[in-house]
């Protein structure tokens, strides 16, 4: 059997819509939680909701703290902060639960290849010890930075 679970009712920007849809998280609460390319956003919908909220972005492609550019990959940990891939903003944003804004953790110097840059990047992973890892797509490699 197959269920949708999030949008599929046509591309669009309203909030039981998806545009572009590139990655998905599920948490423990079988909350999906969705990066949307073309709608600059992250939405989170809950079990059985016919809508999703936005968690992240939402205020139009821009390199503010209140916006995303095209995300990608994300990951959500047991509190609740989300953390987004801004791959045009070349940058990765963690979100705390109900935050108004985010904070960037990785990039956000500019499109390069320094190791405080990223150039495009889509993928990011967490080891057992807190470490972050990225796919920096544009420059070919996947960079750890390690929060101590």
């Amino acid at each position: 059997n197959c269920t949708i679970v999030a949008g599929g009712r046509g591309r669009g920007a309203a909030l039981n819509q998806l545009n572009n849809p590139t990655y998905i998280f599920v948490d423990q609460q079988q909350n999906v939680y969705v990066s949307e390319r073309g709608n600059h956003r992250v939405t989170k919908w809950e079990k059985g909701a016919s809508h999703g909220t936005v968690v992240a972005g939402g205020h139009g492609q821009g390199k503010m703290l209140t916006q995303v550019s095209q995300p990608e990959g994300l990951f959500v940990d047991t509190s609740g902060t989300i953390y987004v891939v801004d791959s045009c903003n070349h940058r990765v944003i963690r979100w705390p639960k109900k935050a108004k804004q985010g904070t960037v953790i990785a990039g956000g110097n500019g499109q390069g290849n320094r190791s405080d840059q990223l150039n495009s990047p889509v993928g990011l992973s967490f080891d057992q010890h807190g470490n972050l890892y990225v796919a920096d797509c544009g420059n070919d490699r996947i960079q750890c930075f390690s929060f101590e």
